[in-house]
């Protein structure tokens, strides 16, 4: 990459909306980048470490949502990785890592898992996985959830299948190639599509979903990774079936958690399991509300600790 199309792509990740201090902090943070091969696809994931001369209490991976990317966290993993080595992958098919076919709830899994060992993040790592993310992050927990320290499940529509309520089917739409990346970015919208204060987070987001290809600009993700296929496996029975410590963290106004989940969700993780609800937020709610959600982050690890 020449110098100046290194600035040129600086220039189209610099958020223009009106941001607090506390993300400019964060952005003077970037974390390091890293990559991890398994079966057969290429994981890219940035890492982030505690002050020089403080002690990390553990290792924390966070899992962004369908059609999403490790950017989703990078404004919030700089105030996590105070007290952790905190690492933001990018899954299989979005984002900046490689592609495959097809993958299930097993693959992604595994993927977490290879991120986890590469990363360093140690026996007893925790993870975040936010919609798509925490449902892939059940399926973790079934089948790896006594290695993990604990696993965080926020806003993951979760459904009974004897219940009235359908499971999610967003409309992602075919990809579409756009002229110059100020055009792609003036089209970028939440998924599912929500109002959100916090504009300058949502152009910080939109600002890293596009990439340039000979056709012209537009998003990371792969189709075949976002078919709604995706949605079809027992995630009901993942969650029943996770082992550990498992929490679960909503938005009290979202749109894809109502009430009916709220309870499937504490009868399946059962009475030990915090189950907390973040006001005036909806799905997106590490947009809506980030510091809320950082804070009650922490008090959720910070219990778990306690209790080791």
């Amino acid at each position: 990459m020449t110098k100046h199309e290194q600035l040129k792509d600086r220039d189209h990740l610099t958020v223009r909306a009106p941001a607090p201090d506390w993300y400019r902090q964060a952005m003077a943070c970037p974390g390091s980048v890293h990559h991890v091969e398994n079966n057969g696809c290429t994981l890219q994931y940035m890492k982030w470490s505690p002050p020089e001369g403080r002690t990390a209490l553990g290792g924390l991976l966070l899992v962004h949502g369908g059609g999403g990317h490790g950017h989703w966290w990078s404004h919030l993993a700089p105030m996590l990785a105070q007290d952790y080595h905190v690492v933001a992958m990018d899954q299989a098919g979005m984002g900046d890592s490689g592609r495959r076919d097809e993958s299930n709830a097993r693959d992604r899994a595994d993927d977490m898992l290879a991120v986890i060992d590469h990363a360093d993040l140690g026996p007893g790592a925790f993870v975040v996985g936010h919609s798509f993310g925490g449902l892939m992050a059940m399926r973790l927990g079934q089948l790896y959830g006594d290695r993990l320290g604990g696993i965080i499940i926020a806003d993951s529509p979760v459904r009974d299948p004897d219940g009235d309520e359908k499971p999610p089917r967003p409309k992602m739409g075919n990809k579409r190639h756009y002229a110059d990346f100020e055009t792609a970015l003036s089209r970028f919208r939440l998924m599912p599509e929500q109002t959100c204060e916090n504009t300058f987070l949502v152009e910080h987001i939109g600002r890293r979903s596009i990439k340039h290809e000979p056709e012209g600009w537009t998003w990371k993700f792969d189709g075949n990774s976002m078919q709604n296929r995706r949605f079809d496996e027992p995630f009901h029975e993942y969650m029943a079936g996770m082992q550990g410590r498992r929490a679960f963290v909503y938005g009290e106004d979202s749109k894809l958690v109502r009430p009916e989940t709220v309870k499937l969700v504490k009868r399946l993780l059962g009475p030990a399991a915090p189950v907390v609800g973040i006001p005036e937020a909806q799905h997106h709610l590490i947009l809506d509300q980030p510091i809320a959600f950082v804070g009650t982050i922490r008090a959720i690890l910070a219990g778990w600790l306690a209790h080791a």
